[in-house]
């Protein structure tokens, strides 16, 4: 699952985060000179990077797909021949958009195995789990379904205040001044006011665009990640059991949603210096753009052959901002990384967006540890994501954490990137995160090409910047304050300056 925070809080509706507004480029800022904690990147260049010249590194983005035309994208992106780089979710016969989660997947087929739980066959393989997600399932089909509904109808109340007021661009005033009709109305105008209390940047028009994303958001949990009927496979066409095939896919890495694909790329490597929209954070890099990753849960079967397509074209690194709970295939993408650890390839993952604590609340896949092993992926890292204040919710508060089971934090709110349409938007997200650290990483391989992979890593790590304070989390639902030593393993945010001069002693 594309790891993006869809964005705004209203009464229950708390799993979604909320963006706030921030300097452009700030994740690229130093927070001494500009106040906000920033990477210092553009420091890095003025002070260590003048003068010197970069060899080109390949970056591959696993991801839902990007705009190879995006005017500030296309001139770094990858290309061979007439391809862009490859995508695992197509045929001639079309697009995968929308898919199932994986739960559901599970569901689907242990329905399949076992419809009769008083009447089971011999083979009783997969029953276990079957059985201790049916619940779950169940669970979250009928959040999303009520979900769904209550927004719904949130949106028609609101909807009549507007229609109300008469004016086809309402303002914030003249929703101050409305005088209600109904009791409800008297609500409905109330919640909204207070979530211009809590976001002294938000707008009428963007308070509706938010709740018709929320809308459409539930509708799809609701139609396609939680519908059992659901199937989209066909347009495909490969055996989806078979979990070594790799002979199927199209050239068409744009497909039907490049939204967030191009976000990710563009906060790695947009064009620096070209007086339109965003600097990425690397100069000298080839953006691979491989779509693995639907809207829902991506199959392990296509990440594994994505790992390994990506690796095969030369990439240096690999930015995987998706992940979810649930990975029936593991091993198959557990030898997709021992591949690309074997040809000295760092990959960068998106630690999650339900601001969960990763060591005691559950996983998410992929991830370095092996399974049925001891192993870890040595050249891995794991990222969560970061605001732009150095103050107790420096943790972003959808971000997951771990003090063993994330690596990094790195600016993830508010981050203004690269859209479909040569436009640009800020996005909330993990997501965000990872790709300021696939920058980084790029800029230490382009500037120190003989560093490994673990070295690169080993570099970013030991070069954060400490935050020596507390931060609010939340554990089990809970809040909680806790020494950010208790987030991550580093216990800092990743920040190019250091690194580079770090590297320069490697």
């Amino acid at each position: 699952m594309k790891l993006k925070k869809i964005t705004f809080l209203i009464m229950l509706c708390s799993a979604f985060g909320t963006v706030h507004a921030q300097k452009i480029n700030w994740q690229n800022q130093d927070l001494q000179t500009n106040g906000v904690f920033g990477i210092s990147t553009e420091r890095a260049y003025t002070e260590l990077l003048k003068g010197k010249k970069g060899k080109e590194v390949i970056v591959a983005v696993i991801d839902g797909g990007v705009d190879t035309n995006h005017v500030d994208l296309k001139p770094n992106l990858w290309r061979t021949s007439k391809k862009w780089g490859w995508s695992f979710l197509g045929s001639a016969k079309g697009n995968v958009n929308n898919e199932t989660l994986e739960i559901t997947r599970i569901i689907r087929s242990g329905q399949k195995r076992f419809p009769d739980l008083n009447n089971l066959p011999t083979d009783t393989n997969g029953l276990t789990v079957y059985k201790k997600l049916l619940p779950l399932f169940r669970k979250q089909f009928q959040q999303a379904r009520d979900g769904f509904n209550y927004m719904n109808g949130y949106k028609l109340a609101s909807d009549t205040i507007f229609e109300e007021i008469g004016k086809s661009k309402p303002t914030l005033h003249d929703l101050k001044s409305y005088v209600p009709l109904t009791e409800l109305q008297s609500s409905i105008k109330a919640m909204i006011l207070n979530e211009f209390k809590k976001d002294s940047t938000l707008t009428l028009e963007g308070f509706r665009t938010q709740l018709s994303d929320v809308i459409k958001h539930q509708k799809e949990q609701y139609d396609y990640a939680l519908n059992l009927s659901f199937d989209p496979r066909d347009l495909v066409g490969d055996h989806i059991s078979d979990i070594k095939e790799n002979t199927y896919g199209s050239t068409d890495v744009m497909g039907p949603d490049a939204s967030h694909g191009s976000h990710v790329s563009g906060i790695i490597g947009a064009v620096r210096h070209n007086g339109i929209g965003i600097d990425g954070v690397a100069d000298h890099v080839k953006i691979i753009n491989v779509r693995a990753i639907p809207n829902g849960d991506e199959r392990d079967k296509d990440v594994a052959n994505a790992i390994i397509y990506a690796v095969d074209q030369g990439a240096r690194i690999i930015n995987m901002s998706f992940g979810k709970r649930y990975s029936p295939n593991k091993d198959r993408v557990d030898e997709a990384v021992r591949y690309a650890m074997s040809k000295d390839v760092l990959l960068i993952h998106a630690a999650g967006n339900d601001g969960l604590d990763l060591d005691n609340e559950g996983d998410y896949f992929p991830n370095k540890f092996y399974s049925n092993s001891r192993d870890t992926a040595q050249a891995w890292l794991n990222v969560g994501a970061s605001n732009a204040q150095d103050d107790e919710k420096l943790v972003a508060s959808f971000s997951n954490f771990g003090k063993t089971r994330v690596d990094v934090f790195a600016p993830g709110v508010g981050i203004y990137s690269t859209m479909p349409g040569s436009n640009y938007k800020a996005l909330d997200g993990t997501s965000m995160a990872a790709p300021v650290v696939s920058g980084l990483a790029a800029l230490i391989r382009s500037y120190y090409p003989k560093l490994t992979a673990v070295q690169v890593k080993e570099i970013i790590m030991k070069s954060v910047v400490k935050v020596g304070h507390d931060v609010q989390v939340k554990k089990k639902k809970v809040s909680v304050i806790v020494p950010f030593t208790e987030v991550c393993i580093s216990g800092g945010i990743v920040n190019a300056y250091e690194a580079l001069k770090l590297a320069a002693r490697y």
